[in-house]
């Protein structure tokens, strides 16, 4: 049975507080795991949110700002202290290959891995996963920052009702999903068109072009909310989001779930962003993003 989720490990920007964790973020997407942005303490929160360096296929960093990066070195260890099994490919922005080197190199540790290196130098398609393509888009950060996207390819939902009509049940349901035919019958007839699931994962950024591509028809968008719209210019000049845009954004790309995270310690109340959320027109489901929680993907 696939699994599809979102777990978070970490919320906070900048600097982690009594109840945020750096940022941290697994994705379950089917057999994969994706883990975005290890922050300092991603490997500890790994632990308490019960995910293994074995659920981790690949790694993709948005930027190399220490609360989005620090944790690389010690989750790159544990990979390899666990022997985990299958390789492992790390995404990340090609400017900042110095950086990556130097986080994997860290400390001296035993390679047991083949941990594979694929820099991110511009927008486009990253990789072909069984069921996704991964792609990436450049954000708008005083570093080289990019954005990720998952989308499903678009595939077929079975009719029960047209499969009884055309007298298709047991192993013949199979055979028509592989075959697109059964004799007379084609999928077409007993099924209907199904939209791929689409997920991002937007971190810091002002607005910009790429945010709006990759937001897109989601059925999930990921999107930091650094700021509340009281500290509109502080947000643009350090180039952030504030919870209204993000939101805006949100609503105008026909996003079904927004999950705003990376907080700043400025903002004790979390209320707040989804007060603004909801201020600015985003009627879908929302949820602000809290340290270890699981937040299922929509059904299609």
């Amino acid at each position: 049975m696939s699994v599809r989720e979102f777990v978070v490990l970490g919320t906070a920007s900048q600097v982690p507080t009594r109840h945020r964790n750096h940022n941290g973020y697994l994705l379950r997407w089917d057999g994969e795991g994706i883990l975005f942005d290890p922050g300092e303490g991603t490997q500890r929160q790994m632990l308490r949110a019960g995910v293994a360096a074995h659920d981790i296929n690949r790694i993709c960093i948005t930027h190399f700002h220490g609360d989005h990066s620090l944790g690389l070195a010690g989750v790159i260890q544990r990979i390899n202290l666990d022997q985990v099994p299958h390789p492992v490919t790390a995404h990340y922005p090609a400017s900042g290959q110095r950086f990556f080197d130097r986080l994997r190199y860290a400390t001296a540790y035993r390679e047991t891995v083949r941990l594979g290196e694929e820099p991110v130098a511009q927008d486009g398609v990253l990789a072909h996963g069984p069921s996704y393509v991964l792609e990436a888009r450049r954000l708008s950060h005083p570093v080289e920052s990019f954005g990720y996207r998952l989308t499903e390819p678009d595939g077929r939902r079975m009719r029960p009702e047209l499969l009884a009509r055309h007298g298709i049940k047991g192993p013949d349901v199979g055979r028509i999903q592989r075959e697109g035919r059964l004799g007379g019958v084609t999928l077409e007839d007993v099924s209907e068109h199904r939209a791929g699931q689409r997920f991002a994962f937007v971190m810091d950024t002002r607005l910009c072009a790429g945010v709006e591509e990759l937001a897109q028809g989601c059925d999930m968008l990921v999107i930091e909310s650094t700021f509340l719209d009281a500290d509109a210019a502080l947000a643009a000049d350090h180039g952030h989001l504030t919870a209204a845009q993000a939101a805006g954004v949100a609503r105008d790309a026909g996003v079904r779930h927004l999950v705003l995270t990376h907080f700043s310690q400025r903002y004790p109340d979390p209320s707040e962003f989804e007060r603004e959320a909801r201020g600015a027109g985003f009627e879908g489901e929302l949820t602000i993003a809290a340290d270890l929680a699981r937040v299922p993907l929509p059904k299609r």
